[in-house]
């Protein structure tokens, strides 16, 4: 009770108490010394001096800056919670620093909202060449609304934080072709990019990007949605959430997507930027049908589209190179975005674009680990008989296996039903087996950390797109290949041969189709696109086949 009048301020003078203190300690009495030390300890401190300031009691008491400092390191959906505990820290609260680290700090902002005009240029929709007059002469500069006024507060607020949740990579259901969609912060923007494979058969190209949408603030408390489509400028859209991991986008003024010229024009621009060429330079009949398949398709949906978000696959030290998103030759469907991944003692390509007989979402390429091919010497190479020999003798042997396998599994199950045991040899058949397995891949692991190469040339009457592809390769193993009739029907997996070139470079044969695909690593930059585990990412490419087919 006499500390806590203390802390109050109840009680005899500072004066007064001094005194007491003194004559006390003349008496030398030692309980009197207890209280001396109650007195100085006050609230779990030690007051070792008494002429300093007063040591804080609580929070509230820390000077302003430090508190700026604090609360500039909680996570942005903490501090409407932080505001409400005292007038103190909601007028802090509003201080821009604050809010200028948590825009940078979760959502890689780097635009200064004071230098909102930048140089340069990545898009003609999203950029217009003003003149100064001074110098006479023009520059790009980004289209935005005057943000002189604005707040890190508000645009955290009302545009990063609401949206957040459609940041990352999604696939648009777009009947069997798919796409990849990233949606980034883009300085003041948040925006939807439609990544498109370079033009057949540059394979080694960079992506292409084109804007489907985007959001900025056009007022202090309210964000605006954008249509880019089309070719008259940004106009008004809406996006909806459906549920977790899927939106939707709309289009609110679809008469921005024609062009005076009609269908047809609108087919020859759309072919100059999906596959830049016209028709007429395009001889083949077959892929003439194909792409103005593809354009009376994909035009139909006008930008009203339902997206579904997908995650790129986790890597694992023991992979055969890094795991992640390529493009890839496919005869005439042109160039395919498709996403390796591993998975054990396989290797497996999941189609992200796709066509008319393989859609998006089914795996392309299943590559067994656990069985590498030798190459013979050039000239034994460039004969397609002797590399179908090796390919199939592996695929015959992969056969048997597999109905060993499964005729062990029976004879197991019906031993077991009959309490018989007779099955043991089986099921040691069986480990030994998976052993000389898991030998043969831990050798075949050991090439991305100890690579050797050697000489490679594609056999004679094997077609290839593209006829720049390494001469030299690391590793080759069994693999198979989906193929598949028009509207997907009657697919079938075909053997060929997984050839890996280097770590951002592999392709595959197929051998009953004589056909080569080469496929390169997408190198763009793709924040909020790792998976949270590896169980989300398994369930994301269960999931897959069901979105597209």
């Amino acid at each position: 009770m006499a500390v806590c009048a203390r802390l109050c301020g109840v009680g005899q003078s500072r004066r007064c108490r001094r005194r007491q203190r003194h004559n006390q300690q003349d008496q030398g009495s030692d309980s009197d010394m207890d209280e001396e030390e109650e007195e100085r300890i006050v609230g779990g401190f030690l007051d070792r001096t008494s002429t300093g300031p007063p040591h804080p009691q609580s929070l509230a008491e820390l000077p302003p800056e430090l508190l700026v400092e604090i609360f500039s390191l909680l996570p942005g959906t903490t501090l409407s919670n932080v505001a409400l505990v005292c007038k103190k820290f909601r007028q802090l609260l509003k201080t821009e620093t604050i809010w200028r680290r948590r825009c940078i700090e979760e959502f890689g902002m780097k635009e200064d909202l004071r230098k909102v005009e930048a140089g340069g240029v990545t898009s003609q929709d999203l950029y217009v060449k003003r003149v100064n007059p001074r110098v006479k002469s023009g520059r790009f500069m980004k289209l935005l609304p005057d943000y002189e006024h604005m707040e890190y507060r508000d645009v955290y607020t009302h545009l990063l934080h609401p949206y957040r949740h459609i940041l990352g990579l999604w696939q648009p259901d777009i009947g069997p072709y798919g796409g990849l969609l990233n949606v980034v912060v883009d300085g003041l923007f948040i925006i939807g990019w439609m990544y498109l494979p370079p033009h057949d058969p540059r394979v080694e190209d960079p992506m292409r990007r084109r804007p489907l949408f985007r959001i900025h603030m056009m007022e202090s408390n309210k964000a605006t949605v954008e249509c880019m489509y089309g070719h008259k400028g940004p106009h008004k859209g809406d996006i909806q959430t459906v549920k977790k991991d899927e939106f939707s986008t709309k289009c609110n003024q679809t008469d921005h997507h024609r062009m005076p010229g009609g269908r047809q024009e609108e087919f020859r621009t759309w072919l100059e930027e999906e596959w830049g060429r016209t028709l007429e330079e395009i001889f083949h009949e077959h892929m003439q049908e194909l792409i103005l398949m593809k354009f009376i398709y994909t035009s139909q949906y006008d930008n009203c589209l339902t997206y579904r978000r997908i995650y790129l696959p986790p890597a694992k030290p023991s992979d055969l190179l890094q795991p992640g998103l390529f493009k890839g030759t496919y005869g005439s469907h042109g160039l395919e975005i498709v996403m390796l991944s591993f998975h054990g003692t396989s290797a497996r390509a999941t189609k992200l674009t796709g066509d008319p007989n393989v859609p998006a979402g089914q795996l392309t390429l299943d590559v067994n680990l656990c069985r590498p091919v030798v190459l013979p010497d050039l000239e034994q190479q460039c004969n397609i008989e002797e590399l179908s020999r090796l390919v199939m003798g592996v695929h015959e042997e992969v056969q048997r296996e597999q109905e060993q396998k499964e005729n062990g599994t029976s004879a197991t199950v019906r031993c077991a039903a009959e309490g018989a045991c007779g099955g043991s040899s089986t099921a040691e058949e069986m480990e030994s087996d998976h052993g000389a397995c898991s030998d043969s891949c831990d050798s075949s692991h050991s090439s991305r950390t100890n690579p050797e190469t050697q000489p490679f040339v594609l056999p004679m009457g094997v077609m290839a797109r593209n006829e720049e592809y390494p001469r030299t390769c690391r590793k080759c193993f069994y693999g198979t290949g989906l193929i598949a009739g028009h509207g997907f029907t009657s697919p079938e997996r075909t053997p060929g041969l997984f050839v890996l070139f280097d770590k951002d470079r592999f392709g595959f044969i197929w051998l009953e189709l004589k056909s080569f695909s080469l496929y390169s690593r997408l190198t763009d930059t793709l924040p909020h696109a790792h998976a949270p585990n590896l169980e989300r990412f398994e369930a994301m490419l269960r999931n897959m086949q069901s979105w597209t087919s």
